[in-house]
Formats: C-alpha cells, sequence, structure tokens
C-alpha cells in the first residue's frame, strides 16, 4: 500500500505532464506561423488553398468566434455580407479570419464566399479612375465603408466596381487583396 501511494502520485504527474505537452502541441498547430499573416508569400491551407487568402462574408449575420467550435463565445458579429476578409488558417470547417481592423477569430467556412470583394479606406471619399493612373479622369467618388467587386489586379491598381461604377483603385484606398497579388 506504501509502495502504491508512491507510485500514483508520479504516474498522475507524468500522465498531466504528457497532457499538457499535447495540448499545447494541439494548440500550436492552430497557430498561424508568426509574421505569416503580414507577409504576401501564400503557404497552402489543410483545404489545399492557399494561406493567407482573402474572401467575404457570404451571410447578412455572420458570428466571429474565439475558436474553432460552436462551444467558443462570439466575440464580434458582422452584420455587413459581401464584406472582404483575410483568411489566415483553417481548422476541420472552420476559418481563422482577420477583418479590415485587424479582429482575428474563428467562423463557419460555410459562411464565407470566395467572391472577391473591396471595403474601402480612409475617412475621405476616394477617387475611381476611367483607367489606372492618377492623372485618368474620374468616374466616381466612393465613401470611406463602401464595399464593391474585385474584377483585376496589376501593379498598384484594380479594376473595380463599386455601387455600380466601374472603374480603377488604387490598392492603398482599399482593403481587400493582398500586397503583391494578382488578379486576372
Amino acid at each position: 500500500m506504501i509502495a502504491f501511494r508512491g507510485i500514483l502520485p508520479f504516474a498522475l504527474g507524468v500522465a498531466l505532464l504528457l497532457g499538457s505537452g499535447f495540448q499545447a502541441a494541439a494548440q500550436q498547430q492552430n497557430q498561424p506561423e508568426a509574421g505569416a499573416a503580414n507577409r504576401s508569400v501564400e503557404r497552402p491551407g489543410r483545404t489545399g488553398l492557399p494561406l493567407p487568402r482573402f474572401v467575404s462574408l457570404a451571410s447578412a449575420e455572420v458570428n466571429l468566434r474565439a475558436g474553432p467550435g460552436r462551444q467558443y463565445p462570439i466575440e464580434v458579429v458582422y452584420r455587413r455580407p459581401r464584406m472582404p476578409v483575410e483568411v489566415i488558417d483553417e481548422f476541420e470547417n472552420w476559418r481563422r479570419i482577420r477583418d479590415w481592423e485587424g479582429t482575428v477569430g474563428w467562423v463557419h467556412g460555410s459562411l464565407l464566399s470566395g467572391k472577391r470583394t473591396l471595403r474601402v479606406l480612409g475617412e475621405e471619399l476616394v477617387a475611381l479612375r476611367r483607367s489606372p493612373r492618377d492623372e485618368a479622369p474620374t468616374v466616381a467618388q466612393a465613401e470611406p465603408g463602401a464595399i464593391g467587386e474585385l474584377e483585376r489586379c496589376e501593379a498598384g491598381w484594380c479594376q473595380v466596381t463599386l455601387g455600380g461604377f466601374d472603374g480603377w483603385l488604387r490598392r492603398q484606398d482599399f482593403y481587400g487583396t493582398l500586397p503583391k497579388e494578382s488578379l486576372e
């Protein structure tokens, strides 16, 4: 009986140590590598699609959760369909996303669309140009927060549709693409 008492605490200690090691390894596996979100270098995700990548919200209400599952608390509720978000990690049917303000959390993949969109940044109107040049005539003025569709990108400009107007925006004026991403 005395020997049993000495072995049991030792065995429990080893089991707890091993369990915490496996838990830490599992948590580390679900985290993107340090600095990955700030690089334009893509890596394959678990779905085979590149990470990071941009998608858009597919529903009028999307819950951003603290972890990849319904058991995790809701941190933000998005009520803006078509808003662009950056997928930075994947776990089963869940996607870890970053929004235009830098908020990070998990959403179910069924609430996302592969449709590429953009969100106009800043606090002032942004000129939508007829061609990808600063000197090109203005087609329309886009309000901060406006959401449009992304058609294609070349160099520092992207062809977009905003509020029924087609034109070109400088990449620095909107959220929705990786720094040197080319879209065709």
